[in-house]
């Protein structure tokens, strides 16, 4: 009960918001997302017509693969979540690398992937990644802290 008593490390807060914005996103993916935005047109230098010829068959493929995707967004969102108030609140440094290595190959290869293709969400998905890396930024400042023997920064003793 120790660890329910004490305040929340920063760190645990910003991986909590980080997996709240993923599960958003992931609920986007699975209800609000259309097949195709304009940018994907843009990007697939579709003309009208060929638009018209493969429009209805790949907006139907591409309504399951993004129903498919939303799920594991929202899944990497959840599992941030838990993480968060459970062994990255403890400091656990497993926990620290499990929470890096999700964050670069979730939020993070997203974010790189859409400033490839020019998404005219890039900017909002690096914001998302920026608060990922802050979480881990300060978890590590946090542990270095309590290894120094000071009280940890936003918890009490």
């Amino acid at each position: 009960m120790e660890a329910m008593s004490r305040r929340w490390p920063v760190s645990s807060l910003l991986l909590i918001a980080s997996g709240i914005l993923l599960i958003g996103v992931g609920l986007y993916f699975l209800v609000l997302r259309p097949p195709l935005l304009p940018e994907d047109i843009r990007y697939m230098g579709l003309t009208t017509a060929e638009l018209q010829v493969i429009g209805p068959r790949l907006t139907s493929w591409l309504s399951h693969v993004f129903r498919v995707l939303g799920g594991y967004i929202a899944a990497t969102g959840v599992l941030a979540v838990a993480l968060a108030v459970t062994s990255f609140r403890d400091h656990r440094p497993a926990a620290a690398i499990g929470a890096a290595i999700a964050g670069t190959t979730s939020i993070g290869l997203m974010a790189a992937v859409n400033f490839m293709i020019h998404s005219d969400f890039r900017w909002v998905l690096l914001g998302m990644a920026f608060v990922w890396a802050a979480s881990l930024a300060l978890h590590a400042r946090e542990l270095a802290r309590s290894s120094a023997g000071e009280v940890q920064a936003g918890c009490s003793p």
